[in-house]
């Protein structure tokens, strides 16, 4: 994807997320929610975690089971185990990234191997296409060292985790939802852009500073979401660091326009498969 951007893409609205807790007690802030999934096809969830007190992360994500799509956990700060019922094991760091394939069904646990620091980072939920729902489960653990970096005229760092940006590509491609995932840093008034196909859907979410978005320079402040507007005439993305600069995820992705039935940690296209995941969650079958 290129840089040339003729027609900046506007903030339709902004999120501030729901604050809340998951697996066994771990506060976080719940950005992308249910009711955005259809508008964020093909993404499901966003979670921020960021917390230097132990006690907000100690407890982890003990086992749980998942089916019907794909987990991207990206750790800025702190180390993650993470180990499923199929033997497989490793060790999330800082600046690393976990892209778990979830497809007919896996149960994990994630839990902090740390009792006292900076615990922060992301999981996204991305969506699988119904052909796929029922793939062979797998992990692919990239540590921040494999991830490309690209560092602009205007001293914008991008980190590349899915897709491109310019002429550097990501460490991981994906077919059908094409996900687009970068982490940038904009130093007080450094400018970014980055082409967008017409019909991605696409957010940003600025979890340092502040951000200025679109031809109308709107602000999207620290733990804040914006949600891009997807339009035929709009090529892209320009964002803007503010006075103090911004870091913030730029996530877009190809929508699958299929019907989301969603029960906690399975994801399905309809009613009868998601009871049928139950039932075989139920069973051992995973």
């Amino acid at each position: 994807m290129s840089t040339t951007v003729f027609a900046p893409r506007e903030i339709e609205r902004i999120v501030n997320g729901m604050p809340t807790s998951d697996g066994a007690g771990v506060k976080l802030l719940r950005v992308l929610t249910q009711d955005l999934q259809q508008r964020l096809d093909p993404f499901l969830m966003l979670d921020y975690f960021h917390s230097d007190d132990p006690q907000d992360y100690l407890a982890g994500f003990p086992d749980h089971p998942h089916r019907g799509f794909e987990t991207v956990t990206y750790m800025l700060n702190g180390r993650m185990r993470h180990r499923d019922n199929a033997g497989n094991e490793g060790l999330l760091t800082a600046g690393g990234v976990q892209w778990m394939t979830a497809g007919r069904g896996i149960v994990h646990s994630e839990l902090p191997e740390q009792e006292a620091g900076l615990m922060q980072g992301f999981q996204l939920w991305v969506n699988l296409p119904g052909k796929h729902k029922l793939t062979t489960p797998g992990y692919r653990d990239i540590p921040a060292g494999e991830i490309p970096v690209l560092l602009t005229e205007q001293g914008v760092t991008v980190k590349v985790i899915a897709g491109q940006s310019g002429e550097v590509a990501g460490a991981v491609q994906k077919d059908d939802t094409e996900p687009l995932y970068l982490d940038l840093h904009l130093p007080a008034h450094a400018e970014f852009k980055q082409a967008l196909p017409a019909g991605f859907n696409g957010f940003v979410y600025v979890y340092e500073g502040t951000a200025l978005l679109g031809g109308r320079a709107q602000a999207v402040q620290a733990r804040q979401m914006g949600v891009l507007e997807t339009r035929a005439e709009r090529d892209g993305v320009r964002i803007k660091g503010g006075e103090a600069g911004a870091k913030l995820l730029l996530i877009a992705g190809k929508p699958l326009r299929e019907p989301i039935a969603q029960w906690g940690p399975f994801v399905m296209n309809t009613r009868e498969e998601v009871m049928q995941a139950v039932e075989d969650f139920r069973a051992g079958a995973f």
